[in-house]
């Protein structure tokens, strides 16, 4: 088992505080009045665009696509009616620009992703979230769009590669 650690420190005034994670990195965070740092209910939205992304830029590296422009974005819902103030459902979508991207090649790639590899997903699929993986292709002669595959909510990380992806964008 590998352990990882991170230590949050008050630094005032507010709510501010300095994480060292256990890689040596600092983060401020901050609630919304002090606003000197993202909160910390944003950073699961950070680490999955960011574990995401990773994985579906280099499986496309591997794939040979050519991508000139690579972006991803989460939008998510949180409750508001009562705390904790949890995410339920989340829209990844995926923007790949190039000019020959394959389409099977994306799906592929988000699909691996999704249902394998981003650990942040997995965690976040297996607790109350529904996340809804989709993409956009740019740079042929029109957009292709489509969703590749929904996880989550309640899902069994170990079981989330054997699931059937939706592949009728």
């Amino acid at each position: 088992m590998i352990v990882k650690s991170s230590v949050a420190r008050f630094d005032g005034p507010g709510m501010r505080f300095t994480v060292r994670t256990g890689s040596g990195h600092e983060i401020v965070l901050d609630d919304a009045d002090g606003n000197a740092g993202p909160r910390p209910v944003e950073m699961l939205l950070v680490g999955q665009v960011g574990c995401t992304g990773m994985d579906v830029m280099s499986i496309l590296q591997k794939k040979r696509q050519v991508v000139t422009r690579y972006e991803v974005s989460v939008t998510a819902n949180q409750r508001d009616d009562r705390q904790p103030a949890i995410y339920t459902s989340a829209d990844v979508i995926h923007i790949v620009e190039g000019p020959a991207i394959d389409e099977s090649a994306v799906r592929r790639a988000i699909e691996l992703s999704a249902t394998r590899y981003c650990s942040v997903a997995a965690m976040l699929s297996a607790g109350t979230v529904e996340i809804h993986h989709r993409f956009r292709i740019l740079g042929g002669a029109a957009p292709i769009e489509g969703e590749v595959v929904v996880t989550g909510p309640h899902a069994d990380p170990d079981a989330l590669g054997q699931r059937q992806p939706n592949l009728a964008g």
